[in-house]
């Protein structure tokens, strides 16, 4: 590792350990919540032509296909490239699902989760001429609260087909971007933290909404962030002036699946092909909050830090993927649409509510990434994402018929099962849950009522007690930095987020709900299950069970006359 490398990673290091919470105190924040300041949750680019998309009733087409199907690759027809098609696929992955109420405060939700509801995650489209869209190819931004796409570049044909040229027909890009202000305003200096699970919400949404319409994704993992920026134009400083900044997250590519091709794919664009790409650029975008951000320096330090400079040209051939063999829950057959409309993010757990043996098990298949060591062999979503994988499930099991409350651990790459062993406490049984399918690598570390512990190491948040079970998210972490790269450490947190969102959804399918927890004492977590030093590292946590809804809140659905009377006089948050 040279000494440019090393200066990175030392960074990463000393950000992750200086923004851990601790039984004694907190990550550094404003400890209060500047309301005046409150950022904006939509970005909007002024001037930049608006192409309203249209709303589509779920019984429109592109139907929405069961639950079930998203997971069984080729059983879903490719929607043809078309505006209804793209308008569904922004619908169910970075769309508002609802409005909520309460006396003269209204704030949306949307279909990717989001740290405090707070949504620093923005999305590009970068697509081919369409017809009701426009004649040549370009670049838009996604404007969710009012479902429309934002032209941002025209891009010459030629140039459009000249970078398209090795992806399959009918390939589109999208990209994500974030802007840290959005989650600096409220958590400080871990927000960079939160923004990068964020991003894997939102790369675990496109690849759902991408696979409800039989379309494939890869993110293309090759490709560099100086690349990434000059497609999105977020270095373009003539277009942001006052406004805050974005810095580029993700790109990857979405093409409609054909059983009859075998495309050899790139994971990376050409950084030499971006000068001349570009043509007219649209838009300014608008400024955020009132006051000039805090300035929390540790976070422009760990972005740099962990900014991927290398290009990378790899490839993989793209064929069809067997489906997992251990779903055992039984969905039903309610469509994928209902499940990502109704998906919410849980406030408070009755404490009481139980899932079956068999819902646990099911649910936790979905996380598998691999049936095998190869990026073909993988299940939705964990196809989009050509790494191996990094994170681990420690769990805390309160309800869950048939399985004895404790500790466990899900070991999702079975080949590091003997480093897990190794690294965690040697008094652990290791022993396999009743009834376990053989091929879920699931164990049972220790018997006992763990509520108490799981609602202590997540800042004392009853939510992670009250569940039917809750979960810390454990990357390798220091060994892969060191592997890969500082530039990895976004990577890990996105694996998180891609992990968060199914279980979201299948929550939502299983009659419970769940949330994410930001917000865990990071250290003691390690202690309980006996991880020293900083080979391991718990990233995010998560809980499952019978959401309490507040019954002093309104529900108003996400797009309809109520926006437009907000509009004309009622506040954004």
């Amino acid at each position: 590792m040279d000494a440019v490398d090393q200066k990175h990673l030392d960074m990463v290091l000393r950000y992750h350990e200086e923004t851990k919470h601790h039984l004694f105190r907190y990550a550094r924040a404003l400890g209060y919540l500047d309301w005046d300041n409150q950022p904006n949750p939509f970005r909007r680019y002024d001037g930049a032509p608006l192409i309203s998309l249209p709303i589509l009733a779920l019984e429109q087409s592109p139907v929405s296909p069961p639950y079930r199907a998203l997971y069984d690759p080729g059983s879903i027809p490719p929607a043809p490239m078309s505006l209804h098609a793209i308008s569904r696929f922004f619908e169910y992955s970075l769309a508002l699902t609802a409005w909520k109420q309460a006396g003269a405060s209204k704030w949306a939700l949307r279909a990717n989760p989001s740290s405090g509801n707070l949504h620093p995650t923005e999305g590009y489209l970068f697509i081919d001429a369409l017809p009701e869209l426009a004649s040549v190819p370009g670049l838009y931004h996604y404007a969710p609260k009012e479902h429309a796409l934002e032209r941002r570049m025209d891009c010459p044909p030629d140039r459009f087909t000249e970078l398209m040229k090795d992806f399959p027909p009918h390939s589109f890009l999208v990209g994500l971007s974030s802007i840290y202000w959005r989650e600096a305003w409220k958590y400080g200096e871990r927000a960079f933290r939160y923004c990068q699970h964020d991003a894997g919400h939102a790369i675990g949404a496109l690849r759902i909404a991408a696979a409800a319409l039989g379309w494939r994704m890869m993110v293309l993992h090759g490709t560099s962030d100086d690349t990434i920026e000059t497609l999105l134009g977020l270095n373009r400083t003539e277009d942001y002036e006052s406004a805050e900044r974005e810095d580029p997250e993700m790109l990857a590519v979405i093409w409609p699946y054909d059983s009859s091709i075998t495309p050899n794919i790139p994971l990376h664009l050409d950084p030499s092909a971006m000068a001349p790409l570009s043509g007219a650029w649209h838009g300014k975008a608008n400024r955020l909050s009132v006051e000039n951000p805090v300035a929390w320096d540790i976070i422009p330090a760990v972005a740099a830090a962990s900014w991927k400079t290398t290009t990378e040209t790899m490839r993989v051939l793209s064929a069809s993927v067997p489906r997992f063999s251990t779903d055992l829950a039984d969905r039903g057959p309610v469509s994928a649409g209902e499940i990502i409309h109704r998906r919410r993010s849980a406030v408070d757990f009755d404490g009481k509510t139980a899932i079956s043996v068999a819902t646990f098990f099911g649910m936790l298949s979905r996380v598998m990434p691999e049936t095998d060591r190869s990026l073909l062999g993988r299940p939705t979503p964990w196809d989009t994402v050509p790494w191996a994988p990094t994170i681990h499930l420690c769990l805390f099991v309160h309800r869950v018929d048939g399985s004895p409350p404790g500790l466990y651990v899900l070991v999702r790459d079975p080949a590091k099962l003997d480093l897990l062993k190794n690294a965690m406490h040697p008094e652990f049984s290791w022993t396999r849950p009743p009834g376990c399918p053989e091929a879920l690598p699931l164990y049972l570390l220790q018997e006992g009522d763990a509520r108490k512990l799981a609602t202590q190491v997540s800042c004392h948040q009853g939510i992670a007690g009250d569940g039917a079970f809750s979960l810390g998210m454990v990357a390798e972490f220091e060994p892969a930095l060191r592997d890969r790269g500082a530039w990895f450490y976004r990577r890990l947190f996105w694996e998180t987020g891609l992990i968060g969102q199914v279980l979201y959804l299948e929550a939502e399918a299983a009659g419970v709900r769940a949330t994410g927890i930001g917000c865990f004492f990071d250290d003691p977590v390690h202690q309980v299950f006996g991880f020293k030093g900083t080979d391991f590292q718990s990233l995010y946590h998560f809980t499952i069970g019978g959401a309490v809804d507040d019954p002093r809140l309104t529900t108003l659905p996400p797009y309809g006359a109520h926006v437009e009377e907000q509009e004309r006089g009622m506040d954004l948050p």
